[in-house]
């Protein structure tokens, strides 16, 4: 487990697919570049999800973790 400090957090938990990708690009978009969002989700299909949208589009996973609630840190890039 990596202890890292978000910048802002998106809670998805109750929501399934495709809602909390779709939660995820809105905020996205809306994040300043090199901050960092960390996602808690419910939706097992997200474990999925969530690594192939970041590797679409162009934002960096920096650590993800499987539980009850999944957990993602996601670091925006530059470029977008």
């Amino acid at each position: 487990m990596v202890n890292l400090n978000e910048d802002e957090l998106l809670d998805t938990c109750g929501l399934l697919c495709p809602e909390p990708v779709m939660l995820l690009y809105n905020r996205m978009r809306d994040l300043a570049p090199e901050k960092i969002l960390k996602v808690l989700a419910t939706d097992p299909s997200t474990w999925r999800d969530i690594p192939q949208f970041c590797r679409f589009i162009g934002h960096e996973l920096l650590d993800r973790q499987r539980g009850d609630i999944y957990i993602y840190y996601i670091k925006k890039s530059t470029k977008r």
